[in-house]
């Protein structure tokens, strides 16, 4: 299971400052360790999640945004949406409309969820059936609520947007009923996104485009580390030194997963 989000990035191409964007994906094995890879490009278009993702299999998990919409065309990657886009929509309307406040809590209810079978440390067929008893009837009564809202709301108005694009990614938000292991949203790779932002508050610009290639790859690694409990000191110190011999058909043995392993 995968998730991918981007954000801005500054880049300073000779003395013409443009707008380079840092793709941030995240994915977690069998074992259930998380890597974290971040990529960077000179555009936002969607030419570079088909190029990530081309040839690749599992589910992708994203927002509603449309440069995704060519990867079930390239992968055979099935594509579920994110609640916490969704509950941000009402969470903006509510000031215009409190009648929001009754999705809030049904998207409330789904976590509660979430939050009991993780405290249940359940396996992944007791989570899924888990899902279904619990968190299946609440999906319903949300679906109801669109449906009756939908009649009633401005089309134009924050909610009547919040609705819409709710409705309009309905099938992908279920597909957390039929894989347990994928999550309610992507807010991991949201807070990923953190680490570019901090960066870009500070060093404003990444120099060009390699540069930012570069800077990418290094993120990476130090987050994948982070997220796998190695310390990205110790990992780096060992494996720039090794990195120039180590035979390149091998380049693998040297990502943090099978350093650790290994070490």
């Amino acid at each position: 299971m995968s998730t991918l989000r981007g954000v801005e990035q500054g880049v300073c191409s000779g003395y013409l400052p443009k707008t380079g964007f840092v793709w941030t994906s995240g994915a977690t094995d069998a074992a259930g360790g998380h890597d974290i890879a971040y990529h960077f490009a000179d555009n936002r278009s969607g030419a570079t999640p088909k190029a990530l993702l081309e040839g690749t299999k599992g589910v992708l998990l994203v927002d509603g945004y449309s440069g995704y919409n060519d990867i079930e065309k390239v992968s055979s990657r099935r594509r579920a949406a994110c609640h916490a886009h969704v509950r941000r929509y009402f969470f903006e309307s509510i000031k215009t409309a409190p009648v929001a406040q009754e999705a809030l809590d049904l998207i409330t209810a789904l976590y509660r969820v979430e939050h009991e079978a993780a405290e249940r440390k359940l396996a992944d067929v007791a989570k899924l059936e888990f899902r279904k008893q619990r968190a299946g009837p609440i999906r319903e009564r949300f679906k109801l609520w669109l449906d009756a809202q939908h009649a009633k709301q401005p089309p134009q108005s924050p909610i009547g947007a919040a609705i819409r694009y709710t409705l309009g990614q309905w099938d992908e938000l279920g597909v957390f009923l039929d894989d347990a292991r994928v999550p309610l949203d992507n807010n991991a790779t949201e807070r990923a996104l953190r680490r570019i932002a901090l960066g870009r508050k500070n060093y404003l610009f990444v120099g060009d485009v390699a540069a930012g290639q570069s800077l990418a790859g290094l993120y990476s690694l130090v987050a994948t580390c982070e997220s796998r409990g190695i310390n990205p000191f110790d990992y780096l110190t060992d494996v720039l030194a090794r990195v120039q011999d180590h035979p390149a058909n091998a380049i693998d043995d040297l990502l943090p997963a099978a350093w650790a392993a290994a070490n």
